[in-house]
């Protein structure tokens, strides 16, 4: 068995062809789905990337393991304590061991685990290799080297895993420019119309429409020539969503060049590719550009395809984790699910070409840029926000039609207070099964409020306070102030 897996960063479906989107961002993409598995409805459990690989690797939900922040004590592992064996069973059970003990050549090329400080990514890996020495958002055209080198190597030998990271829809959008734009004959999204953006304008917020790029427009230095300064225009909005989808569309001609030389070596037909995403991007929901701050539908909902040979083409519309995926890779290569993953094969279903049943309800967490979880049940998503990142828009329990509304336009909360109450049961009956089930009994959210917050928010509050007041946003400083101690 040969898997290829192709994790391209920032990745929302609803910007793929594959997902019915009107630009034609992801032909490659598009043609591996038409012949493989198609999930709908895969969210990661914990975003954005730290929380969700962390997640994925160990094959637990972020309260298990620990791991729901940037940086401070939830950035970390549990500790197992008096259980740690002497080898570290987050390693013995992880995704990459799982398939090295199918006989698998395990390999991953990323710099995820030296930017997160993740060494427990590198630990299952008989080969993890940054060969691109960065520390994020290296280009599609610095990652590829690497991975062409090892396919002509090892692709031709029986059984093998490797993992290809690509960064490119990840903002900063540093695509070369002299890629051009292929979608300048290309309108940008409909939803996002001209009322939508007025709308937006006077929000507040890292990442809102008046500073895109953090807490300032100009926080990381000027922004790139993809990215426009802020959101004031019609023309600003066309821009940031060309900048993503160029993204996109470069990262896509790298799953072409590696299906390329599968095909040069003569086991295209014979190797599973999967892809999928760590999280998504939001582009106006909630009021957030170029960023994943909650535990919504724009960042936590992320493609997955899966082309295995052999396996009828089908298209999966249940409730899914992206654990659930990774279950079900296991599953298919033949080896046993770890007993500690939380994650569940719907393999029978993908054999016998039928949609597999798909979970009564997810639930989802957030806790690098505010603090929140969401429940995805039926046609809804219900948020409960603990600490609001400095949206002080969002209101502390709120409602969604995401069938209808993917774009999280209409709070439903006040209209429908029974669905509000099923999913808060919902969400208070999970926290205490998953803390049950926990090493350490402590949610990780709680730690991450009792350090000061979200770690990409810790210390920003007093001049931001400032920029609102500057920027004719004074209302929301006063709102914040009555929410947050300055700090």
């Amino acid at each position: 068995m040969r898997l290829l897996f192709v994790d391209i960063d920032t990745l929302r479906p609803d910007h793929l062809g594959c997902y019915g989107y009107h630009r034609p961002t992801s032909p490659n993409i598009d043609a591996i789905a038409a012949t493989g598995v198609r999930f709908e409805n895969v969210y990661a459990s914990d975003v954005p990337c730290l929380p969700s690989r962390t997640a994925l690797v160990t094959g637990t939900f972020g309260i298990r393991s620990g791991v729901n922040n940037h940086g401070g004590a939830a950035a970390d592992l549990a500790s197992r304590g008096s259980a740690r064996d002497f080898f570290n069973q987050w390693v013995t059970s992880s995704l990459p061991v799982a398939l090295m003990r199918a006989g698998m050549q395990t390999a991953s090329i990323s710099s995820f685990p030296m930017r997160h400080g993740a060494t427990w990514w590198s630990g299952g890996f008989m080969e993890a290799m940054n060969l691109m020495s960065g520390i994020g958002f290296e280009r599609a055209d610095e990652v590829l080297p690497g991975a062409l080198d090892w396919l002509d190597r090892r692709g031709t030998t029986d059984s093998w895993f490797l993992h290809v990271h690509l960064w490119d829809p990840h903002t900063p959008h540093n695509v070369p420019t002299s890629y051009g734009n292929p979608f300048a004959d290309h309108a940008p999204p409909s939803w996002h119309t001209e009322e939508v953006r007025q709308r937006n304008w006077n929000l507040p917020g890292p990442h809102s429409a008046q500073e895109p790029w953090g807490f300032t427009p100009d926080e990381w230095g000027p922004p790139g020539p993809r990215s426009p300064w802020n959101l004031a225009t019609e023309r600003d909005v066309r821009a940031i969503f060309d900048g993503y989808d160029v993204g996109i569309r470069y990262a896509d001609d790298a799953v072409g060049a590696l299906c390329d030389k599968l095909a040069d070596l003569g086991v295209l037909d014979e190797t599973a590719i999967w892809i999928s995403s760590d999280h998504g991007e939001a582009f106006g929901e909630l009021g957030v550009y170029a960023d994943h701050q909650a535990a919504d539908e724009a960042t936590a909902h992320v493609p997955a395809i899966l082309a295995w040979p052999g396996l009828p083409a089908s298209v999966q519309p249940g409730l899914q984790y992206h654990l659930d995926v990774a279950a079900t890779v296991v599953d298919l290569a033949g080896v046993a699910l770890p007993p500690s993953w939380d994650g569940t094969s719907v393999r029978p279903a993908l054999e016998a070409g039928v949609e597999a049943s798909g979970r009564d309800h997810l639930v989802l967490t957030q806790g690098a840029w505010s603090c929140q979880r969401g429940v995805r049940f039926g046609d809804h998503l219900y948020l409960r926000t603990e600490h609001d990142g400095f949206h002080a828009h969002w209101e502390p329990e709120m409602l969604f039609d995401v069938v209808d509304d993917p774009h999280e336009q209409h709070d439903l909360s006040g209209a429908d207070p029974a669905l509000v109450d099923l999913a808060r049961d919902l969400l208070d009956g999970w926290l205490v099964e998953q803390l049950e089930r926990s090493f350490v009994p402590v949610d990780p959210l709680r730690t991450i409020l009792d350090e000061g917050g979200p770690f990409h928010v810790r210390g920003q509050l007093p001049a931001y306070l400032d920029r609102l007041e500057a920027t004719g946003r004074a209302q929301w400083a006063e709102a914040l102030r009555q929410r947050h101690s300055c700090r």
